[in-house]
């Protein structure tokens, strides 16, 4: 079996992560992977051509995270025209027609984040946003919750938001120009982990604490909250998803049933069990369908 794997760049932990996910699921089910990442990294124009060249492979399925919510429409449209099966992962795919999705839900993991970084500040204090890519679909859900949470602390102050494009050198700096203009925060909400991992490098830079919360769980965040530099994150399991994805894609052509949509539950990593994430992603367990289902 030949499974097409599609993620959006190489430049997010997350996505290493979850292309390591889908070969340990093709490993462990019998199956061979097949990468495409654009090598501009969230390019739709150069997704759409990866479609092409994947489709002329004449793959039995295709595990896909489109890399903008609309722009993949017609590439999509090639996939099932093709008849081709397609599971998606991370993002929802745009006009559905997929055999099963895995993924979390932002608002909820941003809530939950929020909650958490707001009740650590006692419920006062600034707080910085720093948001992803603006047609981000999993970034726009993340920060509107970080939002709505701060509705129920009165305290709590937005103080600005920083763009960060999902780049820890992007969020570095923004962050720094903010601090120039603007002193100081006492929280930072990051939409990723690697963006708040920039923002620990521009405090410790700058010699100034604040309590930095990020998404993704990444190990040098996790890293990150065992040395007590960040606060805590939020485990967006990229590797997990790529790899029930994968899974079920091998399931669906051996003519098994799978579930036509997976969500995984909201996580939050702080020192208490970060040791628990404290691995490479190699060694992170993983939960088969079946364990995930049980």
């Amino acid at each position: 079996m030949k499974i097409a794997v599609f993620t959006k760049n190489r430049t997010n932990p997350a996505y290493d992560a979850a292309r390591l996910g889908a070969d340990r699921a093709a490993r462990q089910f019998g199956a061979q992977t097949l990468h495409f990442v654009p090598e501009k990294g969230d390019d739709p124009e150069e997704q759409s051509i990866l479609v092409d060249e994947a489709l002329a492979l004449s793959p039995d399925a295709i595990v896909f995270t489109p890399v903008h919510a609309m722009r993949m429409n017609a590439a999509l449209s090639r996939i099932r025209a093709a008849g081709v099966p397609l599971f998606g992962f991370v993002n929802p795919i745009p006009g559905g027609g997929c055999i099963s999705y895995v993924g979390s839900n932002d608002y909820a993991l941003g809530f939950a984040l929020a909650q958490y970084l707001y009740e650590h500040l006692g419920g006062r204090g600034k707080v910085l946003l720093v948001p992803g890519p603006a047609a981000s679909v999993t970034s726009i859900e993340r920060v509107r919750a970080f939002r709505d949470a701060a509705k129920e602390h009165p305290g709590i102050t937005i103080a600005g938001t920083c763009a960060g494009d999902y780049l820890r050198e992007a969020a570095r700096y923004s962050v720094a120009q903010w601090l120039i203009a603007n002193k100081c925060f006492d929280g930072c909400l990051a939409a990723n982990d690697i963006m708040a991992v920039g923002v620990v490098d521009t405090l410790r830079a700058a010699g100034r604490k604040a309590a930095v919360a990020g998404v993704n769980a990444i190990p040098e965040a996790v890293a990150s909250i065992r040395r007590g530099e960040m606060l805590a994150t939020a485990d967006f399991n990229a590797m997990r998803m790529a790899f029930l994805a994968t899974e079920c894609a091998v399931r669906h052509l051996r003519g098994e049933r799978v579930p036509t949509e997976i969500e995984l539950p909201v996580e939050i990593v702080d020192r208490r069990n970060c040791h628990l994430w404290d691995l490479p992603y190699e060694q992170r367990p993983i939960q088969t369908l079946e364990e995930f289902l049980a």
